[in-house]
């Protein structure tokens, strides 16, 4: 993620978020369809149910989440570890679905929404609070996701960041980069 200086937590939020699901997006592309609904052990989740279950959480936690709690009623979490989709497409409409929510509902915020008071499962959150906590969230899930496609994938994975044993060719085109600038 390419760092763009900014002294607004908004939008920092928004590119940190926007950078995740880049990352989803990339490792998802990467592995076969079959995989999508592979698990390394049984007690592990699939690419398919982590997906699942961050769509669950984010079209609960961010419809009118300022004025409505953000854990719906509607909402079954267990259920979202059961019964993957097993489509890519299905899998995918879920996640662009869940991505859509966050960002419809982060977008129109302004710095004055920071501080409101909202509420997840009845406990009161600011709006700030409430933002990092759903950074933590999917950024942890994301890395699940990174992680099992990467295992599945095999050789076949192409590096979402920097390969190993090429931190020095990046490092100097960073300098490069940096001299040029000067």
């Amino acid at each position: 993620m390419a760092l763009e200086f900014t002294t607004s937590y908004l939008a920092d939020s928004l590119a940190i978020l926007g950078y995740y699901k880049k990352l989803g997006d990339r490792a998802i592309a990467q592995v076969s369809d079959d995989a999508l609904t592979a698990t390394m052990d049984a007690e592990s989740n699939s690419i398919a149910i982590i997906v699942k279950h961050m769509s669950g959480n984010m079209q609960s936690r961010w419809p009118d989440f300022l004025s409505a709690d953000g854990e719906k009623a509607g909402r079954n979490r267990d259920a979202e570890f059961e019964d993957p989709p097993l489509a890519r497409a299905e899998i995918v409409s879920m996640w662009e679905a869940g991505w859509k929510a966050v960002f419809d509902a982060l977008e129109p915020l302004t710095d004055a929404d920071l501080g409101r008071t909202i509420r997840i499962r009845s406990e009161g959150h600011s709006v700030m609070q409430a933002i990092n906590r759903q950074v933590s969230h999917y950024s942890y899930h994301v890395g699940q996701i990174v992680y099992v496609a990467k295992h599945l994938a095999g050789e076949r994975w192409t590096s979402l960041s920097i390969p190993r044993g090429k931190s020095a060719d990046f490092n100097a085109r960073v300098g490069a980069g940096k001299a040029s600038q000067r």
